[in-house]
């Protein structure tokens, strides 16, 4: 569960700077392409959270 929270939390970051980071541009890095990277890394882990939580328990 915490797996899925932190996947949904950096996918909004990442939306977050995707939206509003378009204008502006840093000498090391656009904030709109780190967006898309957190935006596809929160994605990945919320997926693999989703997975964690749905398949049966091995023991």
């Amino acid at each position: 569960m915490k797996t899925m929270l932190t996947g949904l939390v950096t996918f909004a970051i990442g939306m977050a700077l995707w939206l509003w980071g378009l204008d502006i541009e840093i000498v090391i890095f656009t904030p709109s392409k780190v967006g898309v990277v957190l935006m596809i890394v929160g994605g990945l882990e919320f997926a693999y959270g989703l997975f964690k939580a749905l398949r049966p328990e091995q023991r």
